[in-house]
């Protein structure tokens, strides 16, 4: 055993997961094409501007929780925590305006966020990412919901419901940042010390601590959809009109806030799991000044965040099918050194014609190759010897009924194509 292993918060993903976390991948893929996004791959680290302009230089992600280093240069770069941002510096540096807009976009990979690690949650973690950019439309907002729920449909995911808010925008947010704090300002003494810190710095955060004590206290905060202007609660109601529209449960939750900077207008998280014991599976909502923090134009968007971790694990939990595991289809098995050249040319041959093939490397004994060749959950072993190599044919033998025949070397391939 090796004296290094991986850091804190980071995990190995193996084969016997990593087929599942494919499935995932496949029909995501599938999905984004039906809703008309197309794949971006984007750098895992950028300059830490990025971020700290366009996430927010008071959120916890900017304060606490970034991966940051200079490069031999003296450039100050960040492990990417999130995508947005990403997503939308490439949007403006690319030229994705000249496009046809919005333009969608998608992406999948890992993120890094310095945080406890716990059940689902590490400090390298995987991301679906979906995006719309250049569009305020509130009927892209809706489409971003139906698309979240559409993709956990198809995974199998179950009892599926959307909590929605309104974050509201620059304009009406300083009237419900004020009236908040005139309500907490009497009990300040009273919430956790990390509330206390976002009182003056960003108070929305505190309608989102985890802490009972804290919850008890924003009970009855004034909520952001009654301090919204006009142009927001229309936005808004255009939303909830969207969602009955397409039949999506949902529920409109005043504590739902998000913990980025860069929201404006719409929140939502999607939920799903036992009634009373949901898991949240995405995440995500409107960004129409992310654009603007990073020094572009103004350009609205709109799109959505998914653990892959967390919904690999929410499967698992309600027993959701991810197919068929990679197998093996035949292992060819030779008896002796004198018919090793020909089952090396048999797999070729094999596995050339599109079937899943394998052989023993390890130079064991003819038992322990069968042994192997049992193990490997092939449905044939293909087995190779003098007397095969002598009169042209192989042995086939079926795996799983122990039967076995004769078959023409020249017609192996074409007849197991009949038989797997």
């Amino acid at each position: 055993m090796s004296s290094i292993k991986a850091p804190r918060g980071v995990r190995d993903i193996l084969p016997g997961e990593s087929w599942k976390w494919e499935h995932v991948f496949s029909v995501t893929r599938k999905v984004a094409g039906d809703f008309g996004y197309r794949e971006v791959h984007l750098p895992v680290f950028e300059h830490t501007e990025l971020f700290s302009r366009g996430v927010g230089e008071t959120t916890d992600v900017v304060e606490k929780e970034m991966y940051t280093f200079e490069d031999r240069s003296g450039r100050s770069l960040t492990l990417r925590p999130e995508l947005s941002a990403s997503m939308v510096r490439s949007y403006l540096e690319n030229r994705m305006d000249k496009q046809h807009q919005p333009a969608k976009l998608w992406s999948a990979g890992p993120m890094f966020r310095y945080e406890r690690p716990q059940k689902g949650r590490y400090r390298q973690f995987w991301q679906i990412d979906f995006e719309a950019i250049g569009s305020q439309d509130p009927l892209l907002d809706v489409e971003s919901i139906e698309l979240s729920l559409e993709l956990f449909r198809r995974l199998g995911l179950s009892n599926l419901e959307v909590l929605v808010n309104s974050v509201g925008c620059p304009a009406c947010r300083p009237v419900h940042r004020k009236a908040l704090q005139d309500f907490l300002r009497p009990r300040l003494k009273e919430l956790c010390e990390s509330c206390r810190g976002r009182f003056d710095r960003n108070p929305l955060r505190i309608l989102d601590c985890k802490n009972p004590a804290c919850q008890a206290i924003t009970e009855d905060a004034p909520s952001t959809i009654s301090c919204l202007c006009d142009e927001c609660a229309a936005h808004f109601d255009a939303v909830r009109k969207g969602l009955a529209m397409i039949g999506a449960s949902f529920e409109v939750d005043n504590r739902l806030v998000r913990g980025l900077d860069y929201y404006t207008k719409t929140a939502y998280e999607v939920l799903s799991g036992e009634l009373g014991a949901q898991n949240a599976v995405c995440g995500g909502g409107r960004y129409d000044n992310l654009a603007e923090s990073i020094g572009g134009p103004h350009t609205p968007g709109m799109g959505f965040a998914a653990g892959v971790e967390r919904i690999v694990l929410t499967m698992e939990e309600q027993g959701c099918s991810f197919g068929e595991p990679p197998r093996c289809d035949i292992f060819v098995v030779h008896a002796d050194d004198s018919s090793l050249d020909a089952a090396v040319s048999a797999l070729y041959d094999i596995r050339r014609a599109g079937m899943a093939g394998d052989m023993d490397y390890t130079g064991r004994t003819l038992r322990a190759r069968f042994k192997t060749a049992g193990a490997s959950g092939a449905a044939f072993a293909c087995v190779l010897g003098p007397e095969e190599i002598a009169s042209g044919k192989v042995t086939l033998k079926d795996l799983r009924s122990g039967e076995q025949q004769a078959v023409g070397r020249a017609e192996l391939v074409g007849f197991l194509k009949t038989v797997l």
